[in-house]
């Protein structure tokens, strides 16, 4: 992720963050006055969506902490783990809360009293959420290179602006469950359709928290670069004279700006350890130089021999140099 990449993210977290307090404040007062289980389920929604901004910007803020001893690749991955926590958050703070609300105002149906005030604050909401998503969805424009928006969350190494946009467009249709569930309730007069927009609410942010946190898991464990990234590392290498071919490429990224690249390298067996060893120095320069992100960059000399290497796997992506 680069510089203007990074500043993209940050802007959509601090613009979701000002729209969500705004909102809870605004949905709790409304509850208040109407007492809607939909609107104080969405009250809680944005309360927790408030604190998954401020988690987001602490992650990010710890990645940024210098290398150490203990830590000598750096704290990247800092970035993922609060990127886990806002699954959690969402999940029990959002959707669980959600669905028990719903299921005691369905067993204990009341009215909604006071509509008027449920009506403003929703639609107040909506236009907030609005802005909020459209500020997400233009900062993620850089980054997603016209991928559809679903890929984009299942492939992308950045965890805060997915994370944004899944909450956004959560929030928005939370919204639209919550105003469907109340029009209902006061238009039949029975409160048990409040409680079924606060249930459907509960399903959403529960769906929404499965599908960020099996993201966030892969990102923790450690996934590779992208195929794109893979073949311009490879052409980097096979581009130096001396390599006769690439035995077999691992990466695995520690951040989304951060990679670690490790190859066998075969060299002709009469080659000697300065020609060998300037050979990787300059594979390493190239590597550095082709690719965006801050590369770690181990190479591994060999000599090709075709008993010991012919069973030995391949990644996805990795050629053999003619």
């Amino acid at each position: 992720m680069s510089v203007a990449e990074e500043g993209n993210s940050i802007r959509a977290i601090i613009a979701a963050f000002a729209a969500n307090l705004g909102i809870a404040v605004s949905k709790f007062v409304a509850f208040l006055f109407t007492g809607s289980s939909a609107l104080l389920a969405e009250a809680v929604h944005s309360v927790a969506d408030t604190a998954n901004q401020l988690l987001l910007l602490i992650g990010g803020r710890r990645a940024k902490r210098e290398a150490s001893p203990l830590h000598p690749f750096g704290y990247q991955r800092f970035r993922y783990f609060y990127g886990f926590l806002v699954t959690l958050v969402i999940f029990l703070v959002g959707g669980v809360f959600a669905l028990f609300e719903g299921w005691e105002k369905l067993h204990a149906p009341e009215p909604v009293e006071s509509p008027v005030w449920a009506f403003a604050v929703l639609g107040v909401s909506i236009v907030l959420e609005s802005f909020s998503l459209r500020t997400a969805v233009h900062e993620a424009q850089p980054e997603r290179r016209g991928l559809p928006w679903l890929r984009f969350i299942r492939t992308t190494r950045s965890p805060e602006l997915p994370v944004v946009i899944a909450e956004d467009f959560g929030a928005l249709t939370g919204l639209f469950f919550a105003t469907v569930g109340i029009t209902l309730a006061v238009v039949t007069g029975d409160g048990r359709w409040d409680a079924v927009g606060t249930i459907a609410i509960g399903v959403l942010l529960v769906i929404i928290s499965i599908t960020l946190s099996t993201r966030m898991r892969s990102l923790l464990i450690g996934e590779s670069a992208d195929q794109e990234t893979l073949r311009r590392i490879e052409a980097a290498i096979e581009a130096e004279p001396l390599v006769q071919r690439m035995i077999h490429l691992r990466t695995m990224h520690l951040g989304p700006d951060q990679l670690l690249i490790a190859a066998k390298v075969a060299f002709a067996a009469d080659e000697t350890v300065a020609h060998v060893t300037d050979a990787i120095n300059r594979a390493e320069a190239r590597i550095r130089g082709d690719l965006d992100d801050e590369c770690f960059v181990f190479l591994e000399p060999d000599v090709w021999d075709q008993r010991l290497h012919e069973t030995q796997e391949r990644p996805p992506g990795s050629a053999k140099k003619p």
